[in-house]
């Protein structure tokens, strides 16, 4: 496959619209692509417009590698903001400009072309999969529809797509999304003291978070806990006190402080509160993510670092992120499982006006994940 070839994948991914939920024509374009090219696929159709695709090569006999990435992409927001049409995969010089083209269609496509280079011209005494999954942007639906399934059961190591500038990263934050739902007693705000303010019960909350958080410990590999309130609602007019009010926050466990321990930590100073000053609080968990944490000395780690160095050069370093990927839900039942994030570009202009990725990292990218096949099965 030649340059252009690649790099028309690309840009035909990027001007398929797959906001939040529409990934079933980027299935649909991913099957056509590799039955042309006579390797299996497994498309998995499911609610309206949402798939789960599977392709992989090999003979079976030996261990299985995966190359995994998501579909989806968040929204584009206010269109006039963008120079580049964001669905257009306009190329600059260097740079394909559109929504998706970092996180994580670059990504993806660098797999879809190292699978069919290396169905061509290697002996692949194992398999590789590709997986590519639906939602990974709106609580990683198509992930966890996957782990429901067996096809992940016989994977030996894995490597995420996501965007990463050809930086290895061997290990990530989980994310914990919650909401505190606060019920009160509504009167007109002339008299406030026959009412219960539900606002007044999330402020309760609000100064406890910073408390049963100040003294987290540290990770040894990633680092500080990070949590964050980050909305907050509550009241329908200015003379009534609310009945009703709620909050967002966000958490990011690590394998210090994990998932579990947050919960119950979270739960505790809820009774607390209630008890104490007689108010209506209530938990509930929206997301769980779990962090991922291959160890820097794992094999399969110094493997991918030593083919991101032949085609990243010093870029390729070993690294961490407090970012969850379709990881987060795979080590939750893959406790074992090697993985590793890499992708072209950086996570820093994902999600952005004028997303972009150079075509320069995404051919570095597809080299790179052929390496990593051929070492993987030295």
């Amino acid at each position: 496959m030649n340059k252009d070839e690649k790099i028309k994948i690309l840009r035909d991914l990027i001007k398929i619209k797959s906001v939040n939920g529409n990934e079933a024509k980027i299935t649909d374009y991913l099957v056509k692509i590799f039955e042309n090219q006579n390797i299996k696929v497994q498309p998995d159709y499911f609610d309206e417009n949402s798939a789960n695709f599977v392709a992989e090569i090999g003979e079976g006999k030996g261990p299985v590698l995966c190359f995994e990435g998501h579909q989806d992409t968040v929204a584009i927001g206010d269109e006039k903001q963008w120079e580049h049409n964001p669905f257009e995969a306009e190329v600059v010089g260097d740079n394909i400009y559109g929504r998706g083209a970092a996180d994580m269609k670059s990504g993806l496509a660098a797999a879809v072309i190292a699978l069919i280079e290396l169905n061509e011209k290697e002996r692949i005494p194992g398999k590789i999969k590709l997986i590519a999954t639906a939602g990974e942007e709106f609580g990683a639906k198509g992930a966890y529809r996957l782990v429901e399934s067996n096809v992940l059961d016989e994977v030996s190591a894995m490597v995420v797509g996501e965007p990463t500038a050809g930086r290895v990263v061997h290990a990530h934050s989980g994310s914990l999304n919650y909401r505190i739902k606060s019920f009160g007693k509504a009167v007109h705000s002339s008299i406030p003291e026959r009412g219960i303010n539900a606002i007044t019960g999330l402020n309760y909350f609000i100064n406890a978070e910073k408390r049963i958080f100040a003294n987290t410990p540290l990770d040894p590999v990633l680092g500080e806990f990070k949590h964050s309130i980050t909305t907050i609602k509550g009241g329908s007019q200015v003379n009534i006190v609310p009945d009703y009010a709620e909050l967002y926050g966000n958490i990011r466990p690590t394998m210090v402080l994990g998932n579990q321990k947050v919960k119950e930590i979270l739960t505790k100073v809820i009774k607390e509160l209630n008890e104490e000053h007689k108010l209506r609080l209530e938990l509930e968990i929206v997301h769980d993510f779990f962090p991922m944490s291959t160890p820097a000395e794992n094999i399969f780690v110094k493997q991918v670092v030593k083919a991101a160095s032949e085609n990243f050069g010093s870029k390729a370093s070993l690294g961490i992120i407090n970012g969850a990927t379709d990881a987060s839900v795979y080590v939750k039942k893959y406790s074992k499982l090697p993985v590793v994030v890499l992708g072209p570009d950086t996570w820093k202009i994902a999600h952005q006006t004028d997303e972009m990725t150079s075509i320069t990292s995404y051919m570095n990218t597809i080299e790179t994940y052929k390496k990593i096949a051929r070492l993987f099965f030295e």
